[in-house]
């Protein structure tokens, strides 16, 4: 009894991650492409795109030419490997199917599921576009990342991986590849199959030996700032999209510079801040997932340094 509610609990934060980014996906869709006032405001924020593009785009490229099917295959081999080493067999192939099922899910999303319907005069793709798929591939591979290294690292592995993550949404934003709403799209994917991997985690692959409560405090701090971080972003991010809102209403098409410029950073803005939530998300619900039940044996203060891992 002691020991399974710690386990229903975390099982059911993996639950509840995963409807939230089932919901995110859709709640994106249905704004920004199902309804022309969405579309508007997201062609705004991609017209804007073009300003400074010559300069931005040679910093966004060589991020983007890193995503490629031989980095997923590097980068995912890596994370099983990382996970055989510490003997986490079933968490290996849970982050193979993380992968795997994000990638896939956005690619059937994008050509199958989801349409387009010609709602306004808007630049970019005429058919859908939503998800993004390289920012997939980014996030997808981050969180694999985050998942499978040691308990003590993940505060610092979560702040890299978000922060490739943002740049590689950010990007492909940069080179006009995708829409504000397309990456968003792809960062809620990944975490509706980050909160499959947390149940499944919670269920049946916990960490054998239970970490001192000190190691939670990194967690809590690196958690708590990021949802600070992604909190305020989100702020900025909505006052900048209200600001285009209003503009729209007073003429169809946005010219004026720099409401076009406050558009495209609010838009950034609004990536920042998704991608820091869904990250802290994935982090804290983790760090409790893998968390084994019970009293912490009494041990040296050499082995409560193994215990982190």
């Amino acid at each position: 009894m002691h020991s399974s509610t710690p386990r229903a609990g975390s099982a059911v934060l993996g639950l509840l991650m995963c409807a939230a980014g089932v919901v995110g996906t859709w709640l994106t869709w249905r704004y920004f492409v199902g309804t022309s006032v969405g579309q508007r405001i997201d062609d705004t924020a991609f017209r804007g795109s073009e300003i400074g593009h010559t300069t931005l785009w040679r910093v966004a490229e060589p991020v983007l030419e890193i995503v490629s099917i031989p980095f997923i295959v590097v980068v995912l081999g890596a994370a099983a490997v990382i996970a055989l080493i510490r003997r986490r067999w079933l968490l290996a192939l849970q982050v193979t199917i993380l992968v795997g099922g994000a990638n896939i899910t956005t690619q059937f999303l994008k050509y199958v599921v989801l349409d387009r319907p010609d709602l306004a005069d808007t630049a970019g793709a005429i058919d859908n576009s939503l998800p993004s798929g390289h920012t997939t591939v980014a996030a997808s591979v981050a969180a694999a990342l985050l998942l499978v290294v040691p308990r003590h690292t993940r505060p610092t592995v979560a702040v890299l991986a978000a922060g490739y993550t943002a740049a590689t949404g950010v990007a492909t934003m940069v080179g006009g590849w995708h829409r504000p709403s397309d990456v968003v799209a792809a960062l809620t994917v990944v975490m509706a199959w980050a909160g499959l991997t947390m149940f499944v985690t919670a269920l049946g692959s916990p960490e054998t030996v239970r970490p001192p409560d000190s190691a939670i405090v990194p967690t809590t701090v690196v958690g708590g700032l990021m949802l600070v971080a992604g909190f305020i972003s989100g702020l900025l991010s909505a006052s900048a999209l209200q600001s285009t809102s209003d503009a729209l209403t007073r003429t169809d098409t946005v010219t004026n510079r720099s409401d076009l410029l406050e558009a495209y950073t609010g838009s950034a803005l609004g990536v920042v801040a998704t991608t820091a939530a869904v990250f802290a998300t994935i982090l804290i619900t983790h760090q409790f997932a893998c968390r084994p039940a019970g009293p912490l044996p009494a041990t040296s203060k050499s082995k409560d340094r193994v215990q982190t891992l």
